[in-house]
């Protein structure tokens, strides 16, 4: 009989998140699962690691359920190399992470903990993949979500992802007879244009509140943010190799 993949699932809305809950759920029907996830949300924490303060990572049981089950006190990049480091006996056939309560689209996979863990594992010679839903409620309905991530799952343990690769997959917060499929796009070109609110403490200090507005400056129609807004899952091959190639021959040019 067929050996079950073996699944590492994380995320970084925090081991008791409702997306990675949902996620464990669509996992456990594929392969043996062990999660390894943050104690407490960590959104925006990009590919941070803790190297000023220890780690710990001990068992926990949260709902019912074959999976084994770590929580970390470090961030979503630790919780994957503790995970592959300490906690697993050999290397995952695949880490999942997610599902995250909100849009890792465009730019926001630089700034996104679900993308970064997948991407450390992806580092690590770990396939992996992200999924994010458009919800950045702690009650989201991620059911409409469960097919897709499943079939992207299931997929990518077929076909392989290529060395060097993790797939980002954003899924529109819509009903699920209102997604009209899957695309797979390229990373729109964007930015946010932050937005400083200053105010003061009743004790007359000054800080600062961040918020901000997406600016989507690409008019693609063959972009993650277009799939999106059109009522399509996107998915988008991300790689973690940061070279501009295109740069060198000119840079070789300079008198440097």
């Amino acid at each position: 009989m067929q050996e079950k993949p073996l699944i590492l699932v994380t995320n970084d809305d925090g081991i008791t998140a409702p997306g990675i809950r949902a996620l464990i759920k669509i996992m456990n029907k594929i392969g043996d699962v062990v999660v390894v996830a943050p104690d407490s949300p960590q959104s925006g924490m990009g590919h941070a690691i803790t190297v000023d303060n220890v780690l710990t990572c001990n068992p926990i049981t949260i709902d019912e359920g074959p999976q084994l089950e770590y929580t970390c006190s470090g961030t979503p990049a630790d919780c994957v190399k503790m995970a592959i480091s300490e906690i697993l006996n050999r290397k995952p056939d695949l880490c999942v992470s997610g599902i995250n309560h909100g849009a890792n689209s465009s730019i926001n996979v630089i700034y996104s903990g679900t993308m970064s863990a997948a991407i450390e594992a992806g580092i690590e010679g770990v396939p992996a993949i992200g999924f994010s839903l458009l919800d950045f409620k702690w009650h989201a309905d991620f059911k409409p979500s469960e097919e897709f991530v499943k079939n992207i799952t299931l997929n990518a343990l077929l076909n392989g992802i290529p060395e060097g690769v993790v797939l980002n997959v954003n899924i529109p917060d819509l009903k699920k007879d209102e997604i009209k499929g899957v695309k797979v796009c390229r990373q729109a070109s964007g930015y946010w244009k932050e937005d400083f609110d200053k105010r003061k403490s009743p004790f007359g200090k000054e800080y600062y509140w961040l918020s901000g507005q997406f600016v989507n400056k690409d008019k693609g129609q063959d972009t993650d943010v277009y799939a999106l807004e059109n009522g399509y899952v996107s998915v988008v091959p991300v790689q973690f190799d940061m070279t501009a190639h295109h740069m060198i021959q000119k840079l070789n040019s300079w008198e440097l």
